[in-house]
């Protein structure tokens, strides 16, 4: 398996992916494709890597800043995280997840913040902490993972617009 940033040829690859991916998922907003698409767009996507076997792409990640409390501090969102149904649990979104960070932090990013199971999220390092809200969804849902510098910073989270696309 290859990681690799996404090139303009993938963007077909990971609309279908991440569509397959999500649908099936019960709190889905099967818009995810729509928000890659629309991070790509207004091109706020800091990382996005795909992961390639056989020629072909099998997964995606993407990553884009947030703000805490109206600022930017230097943190970044995770998501999303999209693997080929017939591929998921073969550790390929652990090695996107892992291969994304280590660029982050290479990038001098503070932190990452994730929505999604704390059961998959947690074995990759990411916590939940009580200081740091994304309105409108459990507070066991939203972890963070500090990278570079002091500790998690406390606050409102806000992704980018593109995450309200549709």
């Amino acid at each position: 398996m290859e990681i690799r940033p996404e090139q303009p040829k993938d963007a077909e690859a990971i609309r279908h992916i991440t569509k397959m991916a999500f649908a099936a998922v019960e709190h889905s907003s099967q818009t995810e494709a729509a928000i890659v698409d629309a991070l790509r767009s207004a091109g706020v996507l800091t990382i996005s890597l795909v992961s390639i076997e056989e020629g072909d792409v099998v997964g995606h990640i993407a990553f884009s800043p947030v703000m805490i409390d109206g600022k930017d501090i230097g943190w970044y969102g995770l998501g999303p995280l999209s693997v080929t149904p017939g591929r998921q649990n073969q550790g390929i979104g652990g090695a996107l997840v892992r291969e994304g960070l280590l660029r982050l932090a290479k990038l001098g990013a503070k932190g990452c913040v994730v929505l999604g199971d704390p059961g998959y999220y947690k074995r990759l390092g990411f916590d939940n902490d009580a200081g740091l809200v994304l309105d409108g969804v459990p507070a066991e849902y939203f972890m963070r993972l500090a990278l570079n510098g002091p500790a998690a910073p406390s606050g409102r989270v806000d992704y980018h617009q593109g995450f309200n696309a549709t």
